[in-house]
């Protein structure tokens, strides 16, 4: 892999709430993978890539907002394996840039920005047909590595996965990783989607599209009230959490996906949906990055 595996390691929470529950909480720290590209995305790259290579393509085109960690991870991981790499930034290029797309210029990056209009219209076969003509020599990755092979690689997380967890908790933005977890998921298991997205009505279409075979519906459950009011939305009172999770527990989390989804868990805990006995794995999806948008003194690590 592109990434020393040897550092994800599992941190077990010690909490009043959850002795008093009866369960356990642990945190699979995918963040820990690398010092500047972390999480599930390169997991999401780990077959894409290689067909790149093999077809002798000059690089990588993708898509993202201005805020996506999938389009560092991508630069990243282009500039490890000798590939070029163009981001399609959602929006009209601003006088400054963001924290995220600064590293992906670091990276080598070379970034071109179209308007809100055009970007909507990215899946749409006239404007891929548009895009692989001006750059035939690019393999394109769908935004946030949205493929069934983004899906196979985001399943090798669950090689990381203790056998005797009997809830996996992530948090869902194109449900990429949400596929590959559940491809893995043993039959006595339980998955819990937090959306991050408001509104987000299409995950069974989505699923459908990521896997090659039917999965099982009743070991799935989405929780879609934990968004804090959309995609890089976030309140006051989601930032709290984030700071106490960190001083309870010295788990930093970011405002976009693990902090929402931590907030979630700990929500359900305290309202009696898990089980007692249970023992619950949330992946820490990383995109630490994201943070360095917040006003400084925001929080606390």
């Amino acid at each position: 892999m592109l990434f020393p595996t040897s550092k994800i390691t599992i941190q077990k929470l010690s909490d009043d709430l959850f002795d008093q529950k009866k369960l356990t909480v642990s945190v699979l720290r995918l963040d820990q993978l690398h010092e500047i590209v972390s999480g599930n995305k390169l997991f999401k790259l780990y077959y894409l890539l290689p067909i790149a290579q093999q077809q002798s393509q000059e690089g990588i085109i993708t898509f993202g907002g201005p805020y996506s960690n999938h389009l560092v991870a991508t630069a990243y991981a282009c500039k490890e394996i000798g590939l070029k790499s163009i981001g399609i930034v959602r929006g009209e290029q601003p006088a400054v840039l963001s924290h995220t797309l600064q590293a992906c210029l670091a990276h080598g990056m070379e970034l071109k920005f179209i308007t809100r209009q055009q970007y909507d219209k990215k899946d749409q076969p006239e404007f891929l047909e548009s895009i692989n003509w001006a750059y035939p020599k690019f393999l394109s990755i769908p935004e946030g590595g949205y493929h069934p092979l983004g899906a196979e690689g985001a399943s090798l997380i669950m090689n990381w996965i203790p056998n005797d967890t009997t809830h996996i908790c992530c948090a869902v933005g194109t449900a990429t990783t949400l596929a590959g977890i559940l491809k893995g998921l043993k039959k006595e298991q339980q998955l819990i989607g937090f959306p991050v997205i408001k509104n987000m009505s299409d995950i069974e279409q989505r699923l459908a599209s990521l896997l090659p075979i039917p999965y099982n519906t009743q070991q799935l459950q989405i929780m879609d009230e934990y968004h804090f009011g959309g995609y890089a939305k976030k309140t006051q009172e989601l930032i709290d959490a984030m700071n106490t999770l960190y001083e309870k527990h010295q788990l930093p989390t970011d405002f976009v996906y693990t902090g929402k989804m931590m907030f979630g868990v700990i929500d359900c805990i305290s309202k009696d949906f898990f089980q007692k006995g249970s023992n619950i794995l949330c992946i820490h999806t990383g995109g630490l990055q994201g943070n360095l948008s917040l006003p400084p003194g925001s929080l606390k690590f």
